[in-house]
């Protein structure tokens, strides 16, 4: 309410001098002005014969007849005289912040007014004669203002009443005449109307930012909120799958103690029944060669022959048959401890490929799917949990694969291709985010589609230099390095090119650059027709001809395996090598011939 009478209250004030109407006269636009203010303005308009309304801007032709609004001038008298009842006390001296009477002397009291013709600000007793003399009623009084000095011109200490639009600042009307001669001038109530145009747009515009800036904060505000409902959710429901796969991995552990110290006491008891056998044999063995011992020194012939030919069938029977079989009993025990541990471990481990971080990339705009991401941990969780039962369900039954024999335990390769993937979902476990390195690539290639396709362009690429650039030799080398098992997967489009994998050091200048041709890295080379491997420069021609254009590879980076495969509706091994890699690895690849395109495969 209050806000609506100091409204009400600004509408009985001059739009020209903003003080309260004094001797009110309207225009035939309907807008209301002192009588002294609109004829200063209009004797602007004198020479053009031409006179417009300050805040409308209508013109019109004659100039009106100005006549005093009675009504508005009781109505801005009471304003008047209401205000000075409630001002306070006109007689309490000046305070810190107040307007000083420029009449007082000695103690300065409080102004109440400013004369803008007078340049001068009074206090209530010293302003009554501009109430009361003829001459000084015409004055423009205005509320007591501090910076009326900011107001007067500075060459002709008169008030600055005229904005020149041509230089940009306020001026008198002598300045009009002479330095802003013929410069474009309104009066300064205009060029506020103006502005307030222009200030009222601007308003508008910062509210209408001010809005949208609040939503954008609503919104982020709310997908906080969701994303800390998420993760919660998210570690609730993992806390009380891992408390689960705790519990059963305990459970099993008990089980599988009790199974181990059952066979442990069956296969003791059969041990110590062998034992006590092979100790009564051992006694019969020595009575018998007591016997022998004696019969040696016998002179009669018949009897020796007959009692030697008796001692030879009964040596004939031998008990190590039994002592085998309980020594590969333990060993088959053994085996099947191992294979569950072994089994677990890769579960483990895949499930960690599954729940770790991806390597850091460009990221836009991330959306957090908390269901998504719990519906493949559930099924990480489960398939450990679902392997390692059936691992304890055959090791309890003390089953161990048939190809998994003593000899092959002691093979590392053969047991390591035991744990090799078999099928494409099998080696999808192991697929890793790979992307090209645009630092390596040669300047004859393009890289495209987020560094994850290379092309053989006739136009040398603008490539910046870079040290870790291949100078003589179309190849690029990936950005990330490879430790543990990773798998991806290539397609081609062209007649030849090389699948790598390559230590970070390999050379990127003269001879000893091109993939295969050194001790550090290792190459499948393809055409359309065959496959080869090169290594070391040496080079291997392979048997298996081309029959797909999509190439997978597989690592084992500590078990020093590296297999090659030809995908298609199935996986077919083109070569394997096993060796030791003693640095992180790194996908590479060489492609030749304009137009041939290579493209890594998005395998999630």
């Amino acid at each position: 309410m209050a806000e609506a009478a100091l409204k009400t209250l600004d509408s009985f004030n001059c739009p020209i001098c903003l003080d309260l109407l004094k001797d009110p006269v309207t225009i035939p636009c309907g807008h209301s002005y002192c009588l002294d203010c609109i004829k200063d303005y209009w004797g602007q308009d004198d020479q053009r014969g031409v006179y417009s309304c300050p805040q409308c801007r209508h013109s019109f032709t004659p100039r009106p007849v100005l006549n005093k609004n009675t009504m508005l001038a009781e109505l801005a008298e009471g304003l008047r005289k209401t205000r000075l009842q409630a001002a306070p006390p006109a007689g309490s001296p000046a305070g810190s912040g107040d307007v000083e009477c420029d009449v007082c002397s000695g103690t300065k009291l409080r102004a109440v007014k400013s004369c803008r013709v007078c340049l001068a600000s009074y206090c209530e007793a010293h302003i009554q004669p501009h109430y009361e003399s003829p001459a000084l009623k015409k004055h423009k009084l205005v509320e007591a203002s501090m910076n009326l000095q900011e107001k007067i011109c500075s060459l002709h200490d008169k008030l600055l009443e005229v904005f020149c639009r041509t230089d940009q600042q306020c001026v008198c009307l002598l300045c009009v005449m002479d330095e802003h001669s013929g410069h474009k001038t309104v009066s300064a109530a205009a060029e506020r109307s103006e502005k307030q145009k222009q200030l009222v747009e601007n308003q508008r515009k910062f509210q209408q930012r001010i809005q949208q800036t609040e939503n954008k904060l609503r919104e982020l505000k709310q997908a906080m909120d969701n994303l800390r409902r998420s993760a919660q959710a998210a570690v609730e429901d993992s806390e009380k799958i891992f408390s689960e796969l705790i519990e059963s991995i305990e459970r099993r552990r008990s089980e599988v103690k009790e199974l181990i110290r059952a066979q442990e006491k069956t296969e003791l008891s059969q041990a110590e029944d062998l034992l006590k056998k092979l100790e009564q044999e051992i006694a019969d063995l020595r009575r018998r060669d007591a016997e022998l011992e004696q019969l040696s020194h016998s002179e009669d012939h018949i009897h020796f022959l007959q009692v030697t030919s008796l001692t030879l069938i009964i040596c004939s029977v031998c008990p190590s048959f039994q002592w085998k079989c309980c020594r590969f009993t333990f060993i088959r025990l053994f085996l099947s401890w191992k294979n569950l541990c072994v089994c677990l471990f890769m579960s483990l481990q895949s499930f960690q490929s599954l729940s770790a971080p991806p390597q850091p990339a460009d990221l836009p705009c991330i959306t957090i799917s908390p269901q998504f991401f719990m519906k493949h941990l559930k099924k990480a969780v489960t398939g450990v949990m679902e392997r390692v039962k059936g691992e304890a369900v055959k090791f309890s039954g003390g089953i161990v694969s048939s190809s998994m024999t003593p000899d092959t335990w002691q093979k590392p390769q053969q047991f390591h291709q035991l744990l090799e993937p078999k099928t494409r979902e099998d080696f999808l476990t192991y697929s890793c985010q790979i992307s090209l390195d645009p630092n390596t690539a040669n300047r004859q290639l393009a890289l495209s589609e987020r560094n994850r396709k290379v092309t053989v362009m006739r136009k040398i690429q603008k490539h910046p230099d870079h040290p870790e650039r291949f100078d003589g030799v179309q190849q690029v080398l990936c950005r990330e390095s490879l430790t543990g098992r990773c798998y991806w997967e290539v397609e081609f489009r062209g007649y030849y090119f090389d699948v790598v994998v390559s230590y970070k050091g390999v050379s990127r200048k003269g001879n000893q650059s091109g993939f295969g041709s050194n001790d550090q890295s290792w190459s499948l080379i393809c055409s359309d027709s065959r496959f080869s491997f090169r290594h070391n420069n040496k080079q291997t021609e392979l048997p298996v001809k081309s029959s797909s254009s999509r190439i997978g590879v597989y690592v084992d980076h500590s078990a020093g395996i590296l297999s090659f495969y030809s995908v298609s509706d199935t996986m077919t091994l083109l070569h394997r090598v096993h060796t030791t890699f003693t640095q992180p690895l790194y996908p590479g690849f060489a492609v030749y011939g304009y137009g041939n395109v290579l493209q890594i495969c998005d395998l999630n």
